[in-house]
């Protein structure tokens, strides 16, 4: 093929590539945030809302919200709000512009490690329209899936260009670029294995080099991903996110890791009834499926052993799926979720080698085979970009998303719980309740469910349903602050005051730090005259939040109520240092 040819039919693949993906995603410019982590990854976190500041950054690399240390994803996050503001649409479209730039760049280093131009494009083209891949992209909260997989594909290219021209500076590019991939999700602890992986194929090293010196180059990476996983571990323990063994035993963890594996190899083949959650079933799963998965498992690893001895490829492929999803596969669990398909989206690549390569070396002697590869790879990549965009659609938000979820998996009172916040954030009380209580039908002890329910009965003014629903909540979680707190709104609401000053006593108990616990019994304390008690849980209240106005002005009146006039009066002047509408009120109480 002449040189300006295969130039202009690669620029050509780049462009497809670029402009299907957009017309798979291009839909999430429309698309809500669901509510479903995205309000911890922005729209309810006021780190992330006010955009880059010096505080931000500081707390990027200090917190471990949302269970996971990620500064990278989170300063990305600051970034978007910085520039867009908290419009869920223009955030949507960075995870697609993200997921663009990670199918290009796939293309390009496969391209320039394999010299292979087809199968590169087809493993590329699979990446960008998988349906299974949907979730990386389509779900906010997920940025860390796009970026992190951004400098995984990054660190190859880099790997590729020091195994091209070995020296120090492309050796530490390479390991510098690892590191921040680790800083955007920690999924990339297995990336030195597979660069491992492409030292046997297709960069060939294997021979040239002694394994012993290919495994002592890689000891810095090795290196990072045993810090990023202990990181990881003690911030997802420290979180409650890491279930304990009593709670799930090793036994089922293994089952699990078997039919996830099992499972994902299934969807890569028929991605039907994929769901934002998969419920946790290996433990009433028959033996003899989890048998067979293992089977599957063993047999398709020898294949690939056996006859990667010729065909490496295969060796990488496999290899490198299974690998990619051991920090996910649930020996140490983290969430509820048996399996999830955002945890395809670097493993898949993995076994897009294996198709790309090995079927155009299967139909080698086929006539005709380069035309039956060719309509193949066109039908395959049509149906999966037209199941993506379905798929897609269901993101456009909680409503959408969480009732395609219940209508294609079973007993899933996870996904209720979330259909019914997501009814009750839009105000739609009844079918919020409608919700919790499928949820509760299947799992009669999460203490969760039985909370919202209390809330969105209180929502509705049907404060006796609220209150047994709060004291359910308390019976399943004795120590949950929040439901204690919410009784006793609901008791004061009803002039039941002795109760609820209880209420109030057993959430401080629970949470000492309560400020709004201390606010309203305080307000308990006053509605019953006894101001000295009110006033002593009023001041701790705004010791716990200085800048407390509604409790700076109660504690002002409070002391009005005892004779204390200049301690009323310093209460004035701290409102209005907080130029809180309040201060007025209390200044015609203290005038008065």
């Amino acid at each position: 093929m002449p040189k300006q040819v295969k130039k202009s039919l690669v620029l050509s693949i780049y462009f497809i590539l670029a402009v299907s993906t957009l017309l798979v995603f291009w839909q999430v410019r429309n698309f809500d945030f669901v509510n479903y982590d995205d309000n911890i990854y922005v729209y309810e976190n006021p780190h992330i809302l006010n955009g880059l500041t010096g505080d931000g950054i500081i707390w990027s690399f200090t917190t471990g919200q949302a269970t996971n240390w990620h500064p990278l994803t989170w300063l990305s996050l600051m970034l978007d709000c910085q520039l867009f503001g908290p419009n869920p649409g223009m955030i949507h479209l960075v995870n697609v512009f993200f997921h663009i730039a990670n199918t290009l760049l796939l293309f390009a280093v496969l391209k320039k490690m394999t010299g292979s131009l087809w199968p590169s494009a087809f493993v590329a083209a699979a990446f960008a329209l998988h349906p299974m891949h949907v979730e990386s992209v389509a779900w906010i909260a997920e940025r860390k899936d796009v970026l992190s997989t951004f400098f995984w594909i990054l660190t190859m290219l880099a790997y590729l260009r020091y195994v091209k021209k070995p020296d120090a500076v492309r050796y530490m590019l390479t390991l510098l670029i690892f590191a921040l991939g680790l800083m955007a999700k920690p999924m990339l602890v297995t990336l030195p294995f597979v660069l491992l992986l492409l030292d046997y194929w297709p960069l060939e090293r294997f021979g040239r080099r002694t394994v012993f010196y290919l495994f002592r180059e890689k000891i810095p990476f090795f290196a990072l991903s045993i810090v990023s996983s202990i990181i990881t571990f003690l911030v997802q323990r420290s979180g409650g996110a890491v279930t304990n063994i009593d709670i799930l035993p090793l036994n089922s963890r293994i089952a699990n890791a078997f039919l996830s594996y099992a499972e994902y190899i299934g969807k890569m083949f028929w991605p039907c009834n994929l769901a934002v959650f998969y419920p946790f079933n290996a433990d009433i799963t028959p033996f003899w499926q989890v048998a067979a998965c293992a089977l599957l498992l063993l047999g398709i690893s020898v294949f690939a052993v056996y006859f990667g001895r010729n065909q490496r490829y295969l060796t990488l492929g496999w290899f490198w799926f299974v690998a990619a999803l051991v920090p996910v596969i649930g020996i140490v669990q983290v969430g509820q979720q048996a399996y999830a398909d955002r945890y395809t989206y670097i493993p898949y690549i993995g076994l897009f080698i294996m198709l790309a390569w090995y079927l155009p070396q299967l139909l080698s002697k086929w006539p005709h085979r380069k035309i039956v590869l060719g309509v193949l790879m066109v039908v395959v990549l049509t149906a999966i970009g037209v199941s993506a965009h379905r798929q897609t659609s269901y993101w456009n938000n909680g409503i959408t998303l969480f009732s395609h979820t219940i209508e294609v998996t079973k007993n899933n009172y996870i996904v209720y719980n979330n259909l019914g916040n997501a009814y009750s954030k839009l105000g739609r009380f009844t079918e919020a309740i409608d919700a919790y209580q499928q949820a509760v039908k299947i799992k009669p002890g999460y203490a969760m469910v039985y909370y919202n329910l209390g809330i969105a009965y209180g929502n509705l003014n049907r404060l006796p349903q609220a209150i047994d629903a709060f004291n359910q909540t308390i019976i399943v979680k004795p120590d949950y602050a929040e439901a204690q707190y919410n009784l006793g709104v609901v008791y004061g609401k009803l002039g039941r005051t002795a109760e609820a000053i209880d209420a109030y006593q057993q959430a401080i108990k629970i949470k000492p730090d309560y400020a709004e616990a201390h606010y309203n019994l305080g307000n308990a304390y006053s509605d019953l005259s006894r101001y000295a008690e009110a006033i002593d849980v009023y001041k701790q209240a705004v010791k716990i939040k200085p800048d407390y106005a509604a409790a700076h002005a109660n504690l002002g009146v409070a002391y009005l109520a005892i004779g204390d006039k200049n301690s009323a009066l310093a209460e004035y002047n701290i409102l209005k240092s907080l130029n809180s509408e309040f201060a007025n009120n209390l200044l015609k109480d203290i005038n008065e």
